[in-house]
């Protein structure tokens, strides 16, 4: 299918799931604005390659998607805004009552709060085009728990419950809502924990993944970036319209557990 004509904002998209959602929005024909907190040559030198590959428009925008003006300044910024993909997140691990209070409202801005103040500024934008997709990326924690991780899944949790709420304000509008919820994905930053994680339990790299990374994950496969990528474009797609509201699992069954 082809997206050409359409532009894509995707928050925390200079590496992992967001650069991948790119990239694939790009090959469909999307012209892409790339966005961290950062603002390096290494940003820019992306974006300038996704245009060289694909012929698409694509630009580098930095925000801090911990501020809620940053957030709105993006979508201001960017001009145009047809899909918007909500992909910023961090994590951190600790049981709740050792849970520094910093982090926890780091996470709930940066996972949570910042995908409100992007659709909010994004959805007239949207109204004016007369068409408009917004693609949240949950995760499997969205719809299921883990122990020492309330921030990350009290985030992700309220992205589904938004999710479902915009969806329901915007039904009758050209315009859909949707999560998608990955399992564990193959990323940069998973990569290099295995090798770490290989010498905490002293054991073989593919014991690692199988075992102790993918425990949950009863495909025992990770999902890859490009995965996810096609799944947006889907969720963008005529094929996808009367799909609003939802999660879409790419979780390799953890979710049906």
């Amino acid at each position: 299918m082809t997206l050409g004509g359409k532009t894509a904002v995707i928050t925390g998209s200079n590496s992992g799931i967001g650069l991948g959602v790119a990239w694939e929005l790009a090959r469909a024909g999307a012209n892409v604005v790339l966005n961290s907190f950062t603002d390096s040559d290494e940003d820019h030198a992306l974006a300038a390659e996704i245009a060289k590959e694909t012929g698409v428009e694509a630009r580098y925008i930095r925000a801090d998607m911990s501020k809620g003006d940053d957030c709105r300044q993006l979508i201001e910024s960017a001009g145009a805004c047809d899909i918007l993909v909500n992909n910023a997140g961090i994590q951190h691990v600790a049981a709740i009552d050792e849970f520094p209070p910093e982090k926890w409202d780091a996470i709930i801005a940066i996972n949570l709060s910042s995908a409100f103040h992007t659709t909010a500024a994004a959805l007239p934008k949207m109204r004016a085009a007369g068409w408009g997709r917004v693609v949240n990326i949950a995760s499997a924690h969205g719809l299921t728990a883990s122990p020492y991780k309330s921030a990350y899944v009290s985030a992700k949790h309220g992205i589904v419950g938004m999710t479902k709420t915009v969806a329901l304000e915007t039904a009758e509008e050209p315009i859909t809502v949707n999560a998608i919820c990955p399992g564990y994905v193959l990323t940069p930053l998973v990569e290099k924990q295995i090798p770490a994680t290989m010498e905490e339990y002293n054991m073989s790299r593919e014991d690692v993944v199988r075992n102790v990374l993918l425990a949950r994950q009863p495909s025992k496969e990770f999902a890859t970036v490009e995965q996810l990528g096609g799944t947006c474009v889907f969720l963008c797609s005529d094929a996808a319209a009367q799909i609003t509201g939802t999660t879409i699992s790419v979780d390799g069954g953890w979710t049906a557990l």
